[in-house]
């Protein structure tokens, strides 16, 4: 037998290799939950291919929630790996160094290694049919225990917010130093203070619940490889991102309409991404505003082009916390701005980084930004609806689970055997009872 071509060696292999499993992403971004489409004012029928509102959230299926009630007070992702704490301390919310200090002697279901997760992490677990308006939270609350901002406390409803242990690299507000949080009331990413602010004699401390989590190994840390044709693979997601973004700022329907009609590097299947696919490759070691050491600049990744370094990029997903499904998600890559009144009262607005670059919050989807000249919400955030567009794609099938040591030793056999000259041929057929078993 002639031995084999060297070139056709490498195409069996990476055959083979296509045909066992595949080694599992390190980062698996798990999707919103969104199954429903949405208009810029309500939900529609899922529009075909040309038509408006095509290639939102609702219409791409992502790896789906998978949670494992443990039974002894945890529940594991199956996803992530992450084991988290079901049943927080409702009635006992806690200060940033609260929280912190508070880890060490956090003991449950017999684990003592318990900390507070990272941004990425805890938004893993935000589930996107959540609205204030209609008392739904943006968590599966037939696995997380849950509750809403109580007015008889004082609070509002929209206080849900949890800690991280992400601690922002600028300042918010009027210097105050900031962790991230995630609001499970109202479906958002914000910067908290995680000190007393206000004047002397008036110092205020924010408080917000902590959910624990143990193991996960390096879960949300990217692996960003530049393909040399303008566009970027995270090889931790599996998923891939065009270096470019769109050039130009556009409304929620525009967006989708780019990113749909987008054929850029030879791929004809970009999509506007969801929330959480985007937010996956938000750069909390970065801000415009960032304090020495960490680098100034947005907090994305410098492998990737922006056009506007204050550029906010939309996202396919409806954001319902509001009267009507008129919002969507977008993420700010560079400062959070908002209007707020200082002193309250006094009619002065300033523009303020309110919440930090890497927040997620929401615009409206159309209309005129002019509408809106003191922003919107209680931090009067800023309404730009005219947003840049950062186009994603699967790069790869995410795959099920690490090869076995027999599936390698099978697919290293047959290339050494083909690097010989060498081909064995088995006697057995693929269903034969008497084939022998790889680990035989």
């Amino acid at each position: 037998m002639t031995a084999a071509n060297p070139r056709s060696i490498v195409s069996l292999g990476v055959a083979l290799l296509s045909c066992v499993p595949g080694q599992a992403q390190d980062y698996v971004v798990v999707d919103t939950g969104t199954a429903t489409c949405y208009d810029d004012t309500g939900a529609i029928t899922c529009p075909q291919a040309g038509q408006p509102f095509h290639g939102q959230d609702g219409q791409y299926d992502g790896v789906q929630f998978a949670f494992v009630d443990n039974g002894d007070g945890t529940v594991t992702d199956s996803n992530t790996g992450l084991m988290w704490q079901q049943s927080p301390e409702l009635y006992n919310k806690l200060t940033f160094d609260e929280a912190v200090a508070g880890v060490a002697a956090f003991n449950l279901a017999g684990y003592t290694d318990w900390r507070l997760p990272t941004i990425k992490e805890l938004y893993s677990l935000i589930d996107f049919n959540g609205s204030s308006v209609t008392l739904v939270p943006y968590i599966d609350t037939n696995y997380f225990d849950f509750r809403f901002g109580d007015e008889s406390l004082g609070e509002r409803v929209i206080d849900g917010q949890y800690w991280s242990s992400t601690e922002y690299v600028g300042t918010t507000m009027n210097g105050d130093a900031t962790a991230f949080g995630v609001n499970f009331a109202d479906g958002r990413i914000k910067g908290y203070p995680a000190e007393p602010v206000g004047p002397p004699g008036q110092e205020f401390s924010m408080t917000s619940f902590v959910r624990h989590v143990r193991g996960g190994n390096g879960y949300g840390v990217n692996t960003f490889v530049d393909n040399g044709d303008e566009t970027i693979t995270d090889a931790s997601t599996g998923l891939m991102w065009s270096k470019p973004d769109s050039g130009g700022a556009l409304n929620w329907e525009q967006a989708l309409d780019y990113a749909e009609n987008l054929v850029h590097a030879g791929h004809d299947d970009w999509r506007l991404p969801n929330a959480k696919e985007l937010q996956s490759i938000v750069d909390c070691t970065r801000a415009p505003a960032a304090l020495p050491p960490a680098p100034q600049g947005p907090a994305i990744d410098p492998i990737f082009a922006i056009t506007d370094s204050e550029a906010w990029y939309w996202t396919g997903t409806t954001h319902l916390d509001a009267p009507a499904p008129n919002f969507a998600v977008y993420v700010c890559f560079g400062l959070a701005t908002g209007w707020m009144e200082q002193p309250p009262g006094s009619g002065n607005y300033t523009l303020l980084d309110v919440h930090g670059a890497g927040s997620q919050r929401s615009d409206p989807k159309d209309g005129n930004p002019g509408d809106y000249p003191l922003g919107h919400g209680p931090q009067g955030d800023v309404v730009r609806i005219f947003n840049y567009v950062r186009c994603v794609r699967d790069a790869t099938p995410v795959p099920d689970s690490v090869p076995t040591t027999s599936e390698w030793g099978i697919i290293v056999m047959v290339l050494l055997l083909l690097t010989s000259g060498t081909l064995v041929h088995s006697r057995y057929g693929p269903g034969d009872a008497r084939r022998p078993s790889p680990d035989g």
